[in-house]
């Protein structure tokens, strides 16, 4: 990713923050609509608490996409886990998609067609480096 890419991403999502708790149910309700396959896999989870441990986490990324060595080992790890869930490869293509229509949602104007292509870019890095660590890079 360059220099550019990375600004993007995180000045928007530094637009996000004072708005993270309904952005995550913002995104939480689009997956659930357009992915109804995933919302089994939190049939125990409180829906409040795993907003926040979601911006927390795209939070830590976010601000970590400057030094990627860094985030990834954790990332990897965190898919790692996920698969004892039962996420499979294909949700993270759902997960990407509504993160996309939550950031068009609450960015509102401020989402443009470069930032649409920055987070684009920066969750097919991202996803693709967690696909590979928990599945294979045949998954990838």
């Amino acid at each position: 990713m360059d220099d550019t890419t990375i600004s993007r991403v995180q000045d928007s999502f530094n637009q996000v923050v004072p708005i993270r708790e309904a952005a995550a149910e913002i995104f939480y309700a689009d997956l659930f609509e357009t992915a109804p396959e995933v919302q089994p896999l939190f049939a125990k989870t409180d829906m409040k608490e795993q907003g926040i441990k979601l911006m927390g986490t795209l939070a830590v990324v976010v601000n970590g996409l400057r030094d990627l060595p860094a985030i990834l080992p954790a990332a990897e790890d965190l898919a790692r886990k996920h698969v004892t869930y039962g996420v499979e490869p294909e949700h993270y293509g759902a997960v990407g998609a509504s993160l996309i229509r939550t950031l068009e949602k609450g960015l509102g104007d401020a989402f443009t067609p470069d930032v649409r292509s920055a987070w684009l870019t920066a969750y097919g890095a991202l996803s693709g480096a967690m696909i590979s660590a928990a599945y294979g890079e045949e998954k990838a």
